[in-house]
């Protein structure tokens, strides 16, 4: 039996994954959810605003494996946008940053030790995070404890009216860079981990906006035909199917790539934005996100 992990599993992408993976042969699915779960799925609470939820899961997630199982895939595919970057999460976090990057930090940090050899490791990320395919709002830094406040311009202070999609655009670079460390460590390679960040595209009908006021709903609403006729979005339902086959490992990334990318409903492994790709940039990140949730940088 294949033992997987999912964050954000009971709607959008991630509810049409763990739909596909559930009815998969010989795997058993575990959820972290907010609320209800749909039928058929087994779940444990998490709520990804309280760091204290996380850990409770984790804890969860080893008393469902019980002593000897292992995780086979670990899915973080939960994810939030705001409309105040004044926010914040139990733990003082602005709320989309503490969320889409810090709590699944924490989850990935704390379930390392339950990855089975081979295991892998798929985290949802945007191609928003790449000025290339974001020119309106790109993320300008990786700085946790900058994005920690709401800050997400370079210049304290500065009005920035589009500060929500560049902090939204902003975690999800920290994904790719989180994605990023984990495939470098030594654990990976002492593992044999296949860790993926993947970006599901624009894909309407996904409850992503759902914290934002009924002006912006609505207005959403009456543009998406119009950007449909122009994108060519993606599906729910085949975002999903990706993203199973991803953690099924029915879908393999070549050689020496990382990120995958669905563009049109077209697939591509394409390199990550250039901070992305720093080094220096993915190992800041990583040591103080650790030190943000009180873990060591290394274990």
């Amino acid at each position: 039996m294949k033992s997987i992990v999912v964050t954000g599993g009971t709607a959008g992408i991630g509810f049409a994954a763990a739909e596909r993976m559930r009815r998969a042969p010989d795997v058993r699915l575990l959820v972290g959810a907010r609320g209800q779960a749909p039928d058929g799925i087994e779940t444990r609470p998490l709520d990804l605003g309280r760091l204290a939820s996380v850990r409770g899961f984790a804890d969860a997630t080893g008393e469902w494996l019980g002593e000897a199982g292992m995780i086979d895939a670990l899915v973080l595919n939960a994810g939030t946008q705001v409309r105040d970057l004044g926010q914040r999460t139990e733990d003082g976090f602005e709320t989309t940053f503490a969320v889409n990057h810090l709590a699944h930090y924490l989850l990935l940090r704390l379930l390392t030790t339950r990855l089975a050899d081979g295991a892998i490791v798929v985290i949802t990320t945007s191609n928003l995070h790449d000025p290339k395919t974001n020119p309106i709002a790109p993320p300008e830094h990786a700085d946790a404890e900058a994005l920690a406040r709401g800050q997400v311009t370079l210049s304290p202070g500065a009005k920035d009216a589009m500060a929500v999609m560049r902090a939204y655009a902003a975690s999800k670079l920290c994904n790719v860079l989180t994605a990023r460390a984990l495939a470098s460590s030594d654990l990976a390679r002492t593992r044999g981990l296949r860790v993926i960040a993947f970006n599901p595209g624009f894909t309407p009908g996904t409850q992503l906006t759902r914290n934002h006021g009924l002006a912006f709903r609505s207005l959403f609403a009456l543009l998406a035909p119009i950007l449909g006729v122009l994108r060519r979005p993606n599906t729910v339902a085949g975002g999903g199917s990706l993203l199973a086959d991803l953690a099924l490992g029915r879908l393999v990334p070549p050689e020496g790539r990382l990120y995958v990318s669905q563009v049109r409903r077209v697939l591509t492994w394409p390199d990550p934005s250039e901070l992305a790709c720093d080094d220096a940039v993915m190992a800041r990140l990583w040591r103080d996100s650790a030190v943000m949730v009180g873990l060591p940088v290394a274990e």
